[in-house]
């Protein structure tokens, strides 16, 4: 139930295309400096194998290899290049899909459908990226860069899923400077072919090359005595022969024992560079990637495109990142030499160039890169925590659930508790994701909270906010939500991007208190505003209510309008997981079985029953109501077992949540017609729980039990028994027939 940002500038949406851009284009070659690794590409691509990684330590020329590869292969290359921010599922598979859409006509949209709600990534954006990988009408090659950076158990989860989809014929070039986790299972498959640090370094004649490059002749025994001396370390070798160059020596006395000597090294190449030369490379070195006008804005100069170009031409290790030559950043190492350097020479300086940089980014329309270079320091915490408010809904309509949570983490919760407004977007963030104990802990913490501000989520007060949280969760009953919601509603005026929250929330109340019409009216109107602002998530539910009080009404036309406006919602933004779809998957089954149509019936209870995992006591108005409107469908169609299960399912919900007003004696009726009642028809069996819908997407995983239990924090005995319970269900008794008949049900993927 999260308000959307407002739509977004032209400026930022040119920003944030440029960057995507720069991530999606393979990397221009170094001027200077590299050797090529025909023979290498020409071996990888013989084997035939699915995956070929790469890995080996920072400067052995990984990112080289992989753009001479992409500018030797004849077959399509998606090329993807990783950094710290794509350290979240959502965002993983929204590049790679990204990325192979652009070698995939007809498939422009792919990177939309993946999109969604975090906790489905492995559910159903990663089987859905799969299946389009898998279905690839031509081989193709996919690289990835820079995998190290990605340390999430959850996106080697979906990566997973993703690399084992790549079909014959197509290959995945992945490079790590670290351990790949996908290679243990795909070694022992036979499905991969390694490069390694011994199969990158360079021998005699690698060292000969680049020294020839450099102008500096060496001898076969001088080439094979510095080979040696750098164990062929490819960019000790380039800054040997650049040292060379510079000081007319044939060789340089360098140890490849001690990785550090790269410093040394860096700084004697900088050393032809000139002071202002100097300064501009170790400042900009606080940025992951650049341009003219980002350096420009940081550094207060307007000669960054001049700078940049002669030190592209002097050699030094600037990496262009798209054909203009636009966008920069520099070789990993070299960036790491840059930043000690700035904290050695002007320590005063780091703070400031971030907080410049932030400010570049929040005027240019992209906050969630100010955030980052906010969150290292403490004294700008507080800018940091309004500023996570600000983009925080936005970010999870987005899907990046993962990315909000580290914000939090990052900002750590006695800075969230500082600043109320965004306890409760916390509050609502564990809500509407099913983290029941999350969600009480900040609504206590909030009770015991004062602001007098303006919050930056665009509420009227944090009073509203607030109030508007307590009514979700209706901890005190159905008239203190009541009286909270009419509060909200008084205080958000007709302006407020939250009024459509607070009439749903009035909505909700009125329901519960039994008051339908009063309820249609609030309804009506937060429709109506919602549609107005596009927020998606509040027009989804109030067209869901409006639908389901048309049906009990015996007006079907009325109500089948309301559901195929809740259903486009849910298609335009891809929201099928989220707590707040599930009414409108049962409200679209109900009227499809009014109308007859069973098949289409059962693949929108299949949705429900899917989704309704994150329909927890944490928002138990929400979460009763689709359980008593999917166990009245399921009794309609003669299956006594799932509606049984689904009252337990409500009976569980009332222990933590009693106070619900009408929707306690509906469960009760129905109960008793449940209970009383002989009913025709098969019996069935009873459904998959929500604990057991939620493992089941880690068995299309190469987890063990083990190390599935400590993914969804449970013991490893929880696990073997759901498993064991999930087998049962789908009739099944291995993994592989598990997935796919989970897929077949429509439990998994699109």
């Amino acid at each position: 139930m999260f308000e959307e940002a407002p739509s977004s500038l032209a400026s930022e949406v040119e920003l944030d295309r440029l960057l995507l851009d720069a991530k999606l284009s393979v990397p221009e070659p170094p001027a200077r400096g590299s050797v090529s690794r025909a023979p290498l590409i020409a071996e990888a691509r013989a084997a035939r194998r699915r995956v070929v990684a790469v890995t080996a330590p920072a400067g052995y020329g990984k990112s080289t290899l992989l753009a001479e590869w992409a500018r030797l292969e004849h077959r399509p290359v998606a090329w993807v290049s990783l950094d710290r921010f794509d350290d979240d599922p959502a965002a993983l598979l929204t590049l790679l899909a990204s990325a192979f859409a652009r070698i995939s006509p007809g498939r422009e949209s792919l990177a939309d459908e993946v999109r969604g709600h975090g906790g489905s990534a492995l559910g159903r954006a990663a089987p859905l990226l799969a299946s389009a990988l898998r279905t690839a009408p031509a081989p193709f090659v996919l690289m990835i860069d820079d995998l190290h950076v990605v340390r999430s158990p959850a996106c080697h989860d979906v990566l997973g899923i993703v690399l084992a989809a790549v079909p014959r014929d197509s290959q995945v070039i992945v490079a790590s400077r670290g351990e790949q986790p996908h290679l243990a299972r795909l070694r022992a498959s036979g499905q991969t072919f390694e490069l390694t640090t011994s199969e990158l370094a360079l021998d005699a004649v690698g060292a000969a090359a680049i020294f020839a490059d450099a102008d500096v002749p060496l001898s076969p025994d001088d080439a094979a005595m510095i080979a040696e001396r750098t164990e062929g370390w490819p960019v000790g070798l380039y800054l040997a022969a650049v040292i060379a160059h510079d000081t007319g020596a044939q060789s340089v006395a360098v140890s490849g024992d001690d990785r550090y000597v790269a410093d040394y090294l860096y700084r004697e190449s900088m050393a032809k560079l000139t002071e202002p030369q100097q300064q501009f490379l170790r400042r900009t070195a606080t940025l992951d990637t650049f341009s003219a006008q980002l350096c420009d804005a940081v550094l207060d100069r307007a000669d960054s495109q001049e700078m940049l170009r002669e030190l592209e031409a002097a050699n030094v290790f600037l990496v262009p990142l798209d054909r203009r030559r636009e966008w920069y950043r520099y070789h990993a190492l070299f960036r790491e030499f840059l930043l000690g350097e700035l904290r050695r020479v002007e320590p005063d300086e780091v703070a400031p160039l971030h907080l410049a940089a932030a400010s570049w980014f929040e005027d240019h329309g992209s906050p969630a890169m100010a955030i980052e270079h906010l969150l290292d320091h403490a004294t700008e915490r507080p800018r940091a925590t309004h500023l996570v408010s600000s983009v925080t809904l936005d970010t999870y309509q987005a899907g990046q659930l993962t990315t909000v949570q580290r914000w939090f983490a990052a900002l750590g919760d006695p800075a969230i508790e500082a600043y109320p407004p965004l306890a409760v977007l916390a509050g609502w963030l564990a809500a509407l994701t099913g983290q029941v104990n999350e969600a009480d802990r900040w609504a206590s913490v909030l009770e015991h909270a004062s602001y007098d501000g303006v919050p930056d989520d665009g509420s009227a007060s944090f009073e509203s906010a607030r109030a508007m949280l307590r009514a979700m969760m209706c901890p005190a009953g159905p008239e203190q939500a009541l009286a909270d919601a009419r509060f909200a509603l008084d205080a958000e005026p007709s302006w407020s991007p939250w009024r459509d929250q607070a009439l749903a929330l009035l909505g909700q109340a009125h329901l519960l208190l039994g008051s339908t019409e009063l309820a249609a009216t609030a309804f009506a109107e937060c429709s109506a505003t919602a549609a107005a602002r596009g927020n998606n998530d509040v027009l989804i539910v109030s067209e869901s209510e409006l639908a389901k009080i048309a049906m009990d009404s015996g007006r079907w036309s009325d109500a089948d309008g309301h559901v195929q406006t809740a259903l486009a919602a849910i298609e335009r933004r891809h929201m099928h997981d989220y707590a707040t779809a599930v009414l409108t998957f049962v409200e679209a089954a109900r009227f499809e079985v009014h109308r007859g149509d069973l098949p289409a019936a059962h693949r929108q209870l299949t949705r429900a029953m899917r989704a309704r995992p994150t329909c927890t006591s944490a928002v138990p108005h929400i979460s009763v109501r689709v359980r008593l409107e999917l166990a009245r469908v399921f009794w309609a169609l003669a299956d006594r077992a799932t509606s049984a299960h689904l009252l337990r399912e409500i009976d569980d919900i009332l222990l933590h949540r009693p106070a619900l007003g009408t929707l306690v004696d509906e469960a009760a009726r129905l109960r008793e017609t449940v209970t009383s009642n002989e009913q025709p028809g098969p019996i069935g069996g009873p459904p998959l729980t929500p604990a057991e819908l939620r493992l089941l997407p880690y068995l299309q995983t190469h987890l063990s039990i083990r190390e599935i239990g400590e993914r969804l924090f449970i013991s490893r005995n929880t696990v073997s028994s759901e498993v064991g319970s999930i087998y049962r269900k789908l009739g099944v008794s291995a993994r592989s027939e598990a997935v796919e008949r989970a897929m077949g049900l429509g439990l998994l993927g699109a």
